[in-house]
């Protein structure tokens, strides 16, 4: 019963952000999160890090998981006493591999300036999920030449002991047979079972933790025949035996099948941190509040009561994805994996939960000093009906620079009108370039109002205001036709 992994986002780093005035951070909360939190940057308008770290201090978040090592992100954290775990993308992987000294280098600008600085640094991550299916074995061959001078880099620089390198991997390297889907059953891909044996001894030998990424909402989104209440803690479903051991949810038979593959490995006490796991809020039938709300209300009160799993029982080190909505992700895998965020893109709690796990739920401490563009809307002008022939390039063109994932099937903004679907697709690109006033014209279809066009649980956003306060450029970007398809049904 193992889920299928989640495919790892290909998308460049975002660019703007929001002003903010002096911010004056806050100190911590005084419950301690259960858990860390990634913390991704891949969207058109990020939130301002120092502005960020406020809000993870206010929450009692004391560690965050990075995708890259980026000055402006990580400078943030500097003095905070927020832990970090940092990271060389796969794009760096290739030269990390074949020169020694680009690592040295990676750990001086990336590592030692950064603990000089005075950020905790406590664990390097090389690559992110390397070994996908999805890649074709492109970084089969260079992880672990990265990863062993990475940790020679490390050692050399006198932090190897103090800073563990570690390699995040999905939940597609290993699994249990289908004719016998239990955990026991487990054990690494075989196409890259040699490998594995090699680099988990790697990591134990240097006494680094494997990072794993868990996502049981995948198993309802890739087979409709999964049973919904196995992805959640509160035992609503028919458990799974196994020598001796009872499974009621996916999460502890996923994990404890990692942990048979280790014992196959050879690695059987190895430390395991799951560096992935949460539930999106969008972008698909089954990807909502209310299935994200129950998810993580068991989920943390497990890891608040150390619980653990069948085979691992105790206290267990977890990263939630994600912080905050990423409206810059891929989205090859599906349109929810622009919603795994706690927090909307301006920073928002989307509901009420306890990050301590101890069941007390309320609304997390949002982002403070975020400010907006003016409350107005670009919305579809029925009055233009000579221009109605233009209208699917138009919306074409709006959905492929901008975010039309709420508008999929079972998505929030699904049950739409004809006419809406296609204010919000105007108002998503209206918003995404800054409120420009040629962003909202469409050869005459769109006009601006300072009526709200939201539609009952559909949000249309006004977009929060960049650092610059510049106008973004209105550049074509190549359609996305996997964004696409729920729009030009309605048209």
């Amino acid at each position: 019963m193992v889920p299928a992994a989640r495919p790892a986002a290909t998308a460049a780093f975002a660019v703007g952000a929001v002003a903010l005035l002096l911010l004056v951070i806050p100190p911590p909360a005084a419950a301690a999160a259960a858990v860390g939190v990634n913390w991704g940057t891949m969207m058109s308008h990020p939130i301002h890090p120092s502005a960020v770290v406020g809000m993870l201090r206010a929450n009692g978040v004391d560690r965050v998981k990075l995708f890259d090592a980026d000055p402006w992100t990580v400078a943030a954290l500097a003095g905070s006493g927020v832990q970090a775990m940092l990271a060389a993308p796969n794009d760096q992987l290739e030269s990390l591999a074949r020169d020694p000294r680009r690592a040295r280098d990676w750990v001086r600008h990336n590592v030692t300036a950064n603990l000089n600085a005075g950020v905790d640094v406590r664990y390097v991550a090389v690559g992110n999920e390397p070994f996908l299916k999805s890649y074709n074995g492109s970084f089969i061959n260079i992880t672990f030449p990265a990863l062993k001078n990475m940790q020679r880099a490390l050692d050399e620089a006198g932090f190897g002991q103090r800073i563990k390198v570690v390699v995040p991997l999905n939940a597609d390297i290993y699994s249990s047979p289908e004719n016998k889907p239990v955990p026991s059953a487990g054990s690494f891909r075989k196409d890259i079972n040699a490998l594995m044996v090699d680099i988990v001894n790697f990591l134990h030998v240097n006494d680094a933790p494997f990072v794993v990424n868990i996502y049981p909402f995948l198993s309802l989104y890739q087979n409709p025949n999964f049973p919904l209440n196995f992805s959640f803690f509160d035992g609503a479903t028919k458990p799974v035996y196994d020598q001796g051991m009872v499974y009621t949810n996916v999460f502890d038979a996923n994990f404890d099948t990692l942990v048979w593959s280790l014992r196959k490995a050879g690695v059987p006490d190895m430390r395991i941190i799951v560096g992935e796991v949460g539930w999106p809020t969008d972008g698909d039938k089954n990807a909502n509040v209310k299935y994200a709300q129950r998810f993580y209300s068991g989920f943390l009160k497990n890891m608040a009561k150390n619980v653990g799993t069948p085979l691992r029982p105790g206290h267990m080190d977890v990263y939630l994805f994600a912080l905050i909505d990423e409206n810059q992700k891929s989205v090859l895998p599906g349109r929810f994996e622009r919603h795994w965020g706690l927090f909307t893109y301006d920073g928002k709690p989307k509901f009420s939960m306890d990050l301590s796990g101890n069941g007390k739920d309320n609304y997390l401490a949002e982002v403070k000093g975020v400010q907006y563009l003016p409350s107005q809307w670009c919305v579809f002008n029925k009055d233009a009906k000579d221009k109605y022939k233009d209208l699917p390039a138009s919306v074409n063109y709006a959905c492929s620079n901008a975010d039309c994932t709420p508008l999929g099937y079972g998505s929030s903004c699904n049950g739409l009108s004809h006419d809406e679907n296609i204010s919000y697709a105007f108002n998503i690109y209206f918003q995404t370039m800054d409120q420009d006033v040629r962003a909202c014209s469409f050869g005459g279809l769109a006009k601006i109002t300072t009526t709200n066009a939201s539609q009952g649980g559909c949000m249309f956003p006004v977009q929060i205001l960049s650092v610059s306060g510049r106008v973004a450029p209105l550049i074509f970007l190549p359609i996305s036709l996997v964004l696409l398809v729920s729009v030009f049904t309605l048209l």
